[in-house]
């Protein structure tokens, strides 16, 4: 076994040949790099240095996962920084904190909010992103989102709940879900934890009213669509929602129709 010491270097066979004992091995390597055998026979690269009159250890890697050369490597990098008055350790933890914050998912859901806004019209953005703050990021926006599972949803869900707002947690668990297909589209996450949840929420008792679309070219297309004829007293017994009969007037000039759905003759034989 090389002595403690810069003296020597390792080779490849001799990190392959090393054993573990009752205490850490430390193996030197050169330029403060060294390999430390745990007695349950883990491998780990550290770094020892000096910067600002301290003496600190940097992890590298574990090895076989990280190989001689590519330890070399790492320490040259670390060295370079050190020259600099850098502490690489400090360095390393700024990049970790600064992906962690980009994979948040407070992160991808403003982004996710971003790209979808222009389809809507701003009352109903506002609505979702305040949602959002209030309800969702507070308890899982600063986690990971490859890491976030479906009990960490269903909890924030819950805090809706206990408040008597089912629809909103219903609508939260619907903006939950679209953030994580985002995610997945974007390479962020792999699987959307949010899919099955809602069997596990109360069912919601508000009845929901289909929203008529607000922007002129979809208000057009809505209009021209609505050429079902229909008798009334049918639609009573049917129970199809008032919408549907008729085409508020403003809808029907920009369609170029007729406001009104008048039945179609002899579609309903008379009543007894």
């Amino acid at each position: 076994m090389p002595p403690s010491g810069d003296r020597m270097k390792l080779s490849d066979t001799t990190i392959r040949n090393a054993k573990p004992t009752a205490k850490p091995v430390r193996m030197f390597d050169g330029g403060g790099l060294y390999l430390e055998v745990a007695p349950s026979g883990g491998k780990l690269w550290r770094l020892k240095y000096r910067i600002a009159d301290k003496e600190k250890r940097l992890a590298i890697g574990t090895y076989p996962d990280v190989g001689l050369k590519l330890a070399r490597q790492r320490r040259d990098e670390a060295r370079e920084l050190i020259a600099q008055g850098i502490d690489p350790s400090a360095a390393k933890q700024a990049e970790k904190a600064s992906r962690a914050a980009a994979e948040a998912f407070e992160t991808v859901a403003r982004e996710w909010f971003e790209t979808q806004r222009g389809e809507w019209v701003d009352s109903h953005a506002d609505k979702i992103i305040r949602r959002m703050e209030r309800d969702v990021f507070p308890w899982i926006g600063k986690r990971p989102i490859a890491e976030i599972a479906a009990p960490e949803i269903l909890a924030a869900l819950r805090r809706i709940e206990s408040r008597g707002a089912i629809e909103t947690a219903h609508r939260a668990l619907t903006n939950v879900g679209q953030v994580f297909k985002y995610a997945i589209a974007t390479g962020r996450a792999t699987m959307n934890p949010a899919r099955d949840l809602s069997p596990a929420l109360r069912p919601t008792t508000e009845s929901i009213t289909p929203r008529l679309p607000t922007r002129p070219r979809s208000v057009a297309c809505c209009a021209r669509s609505m050429t079902i004829r229909a008798h009334p007293s049918c639609a009573l017994r049917c129970n199809w929602p008032r919408w549907s009969l008729c085409a508020p007037a403003s809808y029907a000039k920009l369609s170029g129709q007729s406001s009104t759905l008048m039945p179609a003759s002899g579609a309903f034989p008379p009543r007894a």
